[in-house]
């Protein structure tokens, strides 16, 4: 199917996309462009807030040059798009990354709009619509990439555009599939939290631990850098709206979904104590369960393959090698089954590329 054909069948009403014609240099530097995506006024912009906007990041030189397939990559909670090394990894292999910073997340904070705000993780479908559309111009085949939260959106999303031919695969690193913790935790506290969001969406419930984003900066001893105003080590207040928008999302994974691509599903092997400083923050998931994630898995769709990676930390491309490469290598083997393309002559298929 064309790239044409597949981006007639994406919904048109009401989402109009207004992107930088020129699109400035990115944050990461001379090759990265970040272009903005406007999107439709919320209920915060209804009672005088900005409308919301979205942030779509590319390889600079990609609009002129485009490859055969387009990664696209969706954050998580409390976090952005910084994972530079992952593109120059994709690209040695001949894949384009793209990365879109979701409305209140990094880039696309924006002054008098607290960041992560969210009425319903749908919302979120208008700027993965936008983006899949300019991409789909461009590209013979889309993959999504979704991190922990993003990697729940992306799943819904895929499952809501079906039958549709958007993207050719779904690959998910770390999908926050259910809520950690015990049967209190699940059955209890996170129903109250839901409770709360019906009719106080903005009561903060709950705060993140700083110690995992901690241990991936510079400043902890990690390995990576990023903008601490953009992903706080201590996160951003979780309100009980948010909570209650992701429970929705999960019990849709936990009745199935039916998503018609290949999913690929990443995990830890291991969980790991995220409410205390340990050396062991960044070799297992100290966010979620891997449990949780290997049992919901099956439930997305018809065609999921789940993978464990020894010694990963929650986001998979932020562990310590050799995590990071099993991780890579997963992925690029994904993509060459999926959606294939020409690697750069020369480059060694079996050796990730590191920051």
């Amino acid at each position: 199917m064309s790239g044409t054909q597949r981006t007639a069948g994406l919904p048109t009403g009401g989402a109009t996309e207004v992107a930088d014609e020129h699109p400035v240099e990115d944050v990461l530097g001379q090759q990265w462009v970040a272009r903005t995506l406007a999107l439709r006024p919320d209920a915060l912009a209804r009672r005088g807030a900005p409308a919301p906007v979205a942030t779509l990041v590319s390889p600079a030189g990609s609009d002129e040059h485009p490859r055969a397939v387009a990664v696209l990559y969706v954050h998580g909670f409390t976090d952005y798009f910084f994972h530079a090394h992952v593109g120059a990894f994709l690209g040695e292999h001949g894949y384009d990354l793209h990365a879109l910073d979701l409305r209140d997340h990094g880039r696309s904070i924006r002054p008098g709009r607290p960041p992560t705000t969210t009425s319903g993780l749908g919302a979120h479908a208008e700027e993965i619509d936008l983006a899949v559309r300019r991409l789909r111009r461009r590209y013979a085949s889309v993959v999504l990439l979704g991190h922990s939260t993003g990697g729940l959106v992306t799943a819904l999303w895929a499952d809501a555009r079906r039958g549709l031919g958007l993207v050719d695969g779904l690959v998910l690193n770390s999908p926050w599939l259910d809520l950690r913790g015990g049967w209190l935790t699940k059955h209890a506290v996170g129903p109250l939290a839901s409770a709360i969001g019906r009719v106080a969406p903005d009561a903060v419930v709950s705060h993140l631990g700083p110690h995992y984003a901690r241990a991936l900066h510079a400043e902890g001893g990690g390995e990576w850098t990023f903008e601490q105003a953009w992903k706080p080590f201590a996160g951003f207040p979780v309100h009980a709206g948010f909570v209650r928008a992701v429970r929705d999302g999960q019990r849709r994974v936990a009745r199935g979904l039916d998503v018609d691509v290949p999913v690929l599903v990443l995990t830890s092997d291991a969980a790991g104590r995220g409410d205390r400083w340990h050396e062991g923050l960044l070799s297992a998931d100290c966010v979620l369960d891997p449990a949780d994630i290997r049992a919901r898995a099956p439930r997305l769709g018809r065609d999921v393959r789940l993978v464990e990676v020894p010694g990963g930390a929650h986001d998979l491309a932020l562990s310590a090698v050799p995590a990071r490469d099993v991780y890579l290598a997963e992925v690029l083997a994904f993509l060459r089954t999926h959606a294939p393309a020409h690697p750069s002559s020369g480059t060694d298929p079996s050796t990730p590329a590191h920051r």
